[in-house]
């Protein structure tokens, strides 16, 4: 009798320490899941890159000016706004073949695609833009007259792929760095300008890239 009361005793211990554990992990799991907020803070950069280009490719002369606006969504989502004011001209010897500026727009999302840790302020950004540009422009400049002006507006889409990285951080505010690459398809092919502001030459597909400084407040 003995005996059996005590086995009935080991089982039972046996069971108690089975259990408690398995409660115990149970309940910190449930504490510690974060909570991921909503809003992560709005971000303002400045391109630094663009307005330092002056020549390109095929005797074109630039200015390009950009800002850009995000904010930072559930850790992860990145919607932006991109504002700015550029245009080009091509000579030929003493004749311009083309001039035009004007001011464009762009907007869309960003997704950080590798957030395995949502506290970390770096992001990689892969995202889509809707851009579209107003401009007044000439042909064909000699001494001073232009044999063809007109007004244009253009739609284009783009791809865009970069990161960026806090590099300090002063009470709840944090500057960033970081470039972003662009890959562009042009939507309205026909027009008499050459070059479209924010989006370059008129080719169905372009190229860009831009170096931003950033401010998270």
């Amino acid at each position: 009798m003995k005996q059996k009361t005590l086995f009935n005793i080991l089982v039972l211990c046996l069971c108690l320490s089975l259990w408690v554990p398995a409660q115990a992990h149970n309940d910190s799991t449930k504490v510690h899941i974060p909570k991921v907020p909503i809003y992560g803070g709005t971000q303002v950069k400045l391109d630094i890159l663009s307005p330092v280009v002056v020549a390109g490719i095929n005797h074109w002369q630039v200015q390009h000016y950009e800002l850009a606006v995000n904010v930072r969504c559930a850790q992860r989502f990145y919607p932006t706004l991109e504002v700015g004011y550029a245009g080009g001209e091509t000579t030929q010897g003493d004749t311009i073949d083309h001039k035009g500026y004007g001011g464009f727009f762009r907007v869309g999302c960003d997704i950080n695609p590798l957030k395995k840790h949502p506290e970390s302020p770096h992001a990689m950004l892969i995202g889509v833009r809707l851009g579209t540009a107003v401009q007044e422009y000439g042909l064909l400049y000699t001494n001073g007259m232009a044999t063809k002006t007109g007004t244009g507006a253009d739609c284009w889409g783009e791809i865009v792929a970069g990161c960026q990285v806090e590099i300090a951080e002063v009470n709840t505010t944090a500057f960033y760095m970081g470039w972003m690459g662009r890959f562009k398809f042009l939507f309205t092919r026909k027009g008499d300008s050459l070059y479209i502001p924010g989006y370059g030459a008129r080719d169905n597909i372009g190229w860009g890239v831009n170096y931003y400084l950033g401010w998270r407040f």
